[in-house]
């Protein structure tokens, strides 16, 4: 089988050391490899299937080419990646759980002890997860500002060396008490609205605990006084485990690294990389709809249609984990699949 690779595959990143620098690798970002896709085409026009069958399969089949610049391609080196932080907005009472819940389910992970852990045996994905500063949380930014532009640099710079081992897939997972709370501070600033439309309940929070929520988020918004440059609401609202993964998003763009994000809080990196640029978020695809009710919103600003809708809203990288087992499929269909040649099928007249 004869397979493409686009010359301009490239696996080699220049570490940006200031907004700027991130900026420029945005607007500098590869397009789609029309080669690849071509070639995806051509083939796929002579597998032993109706066009179109397959459905959705088809267009991950698709993507996943154009983005990697590889085809056919498969996925051979996927990996989740779990960026866990924690934050001082939590003593605000943001969340059901305490921030110490942060460091033991990091340790959850690496005892194989949480569900992303069984989803990922499962599927035979890798799985790394990356503790960001647990013993420092970014102060309570209904307060104060998450970080100044060096600090936040340094969060975004662990988000791209989670790529150092060159998957070939990216799914991003989170883990972080009161994340929920900081993504919805992101969203309202990126996207406007009310706190109340983007505040829910998280961990389980309901109730007068709830509009506790939506007031601490109010607040944090209103203290940035209608900031508009994306890194800056970044800066100033967000979290370590978000900032990675908008720096791991943003350098798996130009690393040819097809990305899978999760729920809630990593559909919050992509909006700050989509407020950006909207058209810096295209080599990602959106794993489900979590039940946390404010993603259907978001995820409809950023024009994404969800893979699938399980009702979850756990976190930690178990939908782009799931959703990853779909995608590798759909590579595998295009790679493998006989031709009506190969396999003496008479193809229609």
């Amino acid at each position: 089988m004869d397979a493409h690779l686009s010359s301009s595959h490239s696996k080699t990143f220049t570490h940006p050391a200031s907004f700027a620098d991130f900026r420029d690798l945005v607007a500098d970002m590869p397009g789609p490899d029309a080669d690849a896709a071509a070639a995806w085409r051509q083939r796929d026009a002579q597998l032993t299937k109706i066009p179109g069958s397959l459905g959705r399969l088809e267009d991950l089949s698709l993507w996943l080419a154009t983005w990697s610049g590889r085809s056919p391609a498969v996925v051979e080196r996927p990996l989740v990646a779990v960026y866990a932080a924690n934050h001082g907005i939590n003593a605000k009472g943001v969340s059901a759980f305490p921030a110490e819940v942060t460091q033991q389910m990091v340790a959850n992970y690496a005892a194989g002890g949480a569900a992303v852990n069984q989803i990922c045996r499962a599927n035979a994905l890798g799985l790394a997860v990356l503790p960001l500063a647990l013993d420092t949380p970014t102060p309570d930014i209904s307060e104060a500002d998450a970080f100044d532009e060096a600090t936040c640099i340094e969060a975004m710079l662990a988000g791209i060396d989670s790529l150092s081992n060159s998957p070939d897939l990216l799914c991003l997972g989170e883990m972080g008490i009161g994340n929920t709370a900081v993504a919805s501070a992101l969203y309202l600033a990126l996207f406007g609205g009310t706190a109340e439309e983007w505040v829910g309940p998280g961990t389980g929070v309901v109730g007068p605990a709830l509009r506790n929520k939506v007031s601490v988020v109010g607040q944090a918004v209103a203290r940035v006084n209608g900031e508009r440059d994306p890194l800056e609401i970044l800066r100033r609202l967000g979290g370590r485990e978000i900032a990675a993964m908008v720096g791991a998003i943003i350098a798996a763009r130009h690393l040819r690294t097809p990305v899978v994000v999760d729920g809630f809080v990593t559909s919050a990196a992509a909006a700050v990389v989509f407020a950006l640029a909207p058209s810096a978020i295209d080599h990602c695809v959106f794993s489900h709809a979590s039940a946390e009710p404010a993603h259907r919103r978001a995820l409809t600003v950023m024009g994404q249609t969800p893979l699938f809708d399980l009702g979850m809203r756990l976190g930690e990288g178990t939908g782009a984990a799931l959703a990853a087992s779909i995608i590798r499929a759909a590579g595998a269909c295009h790679a493998g699949m006989a031709t009506f040649s190969e396999a003496g099928v008479a193809n229609k007249a």
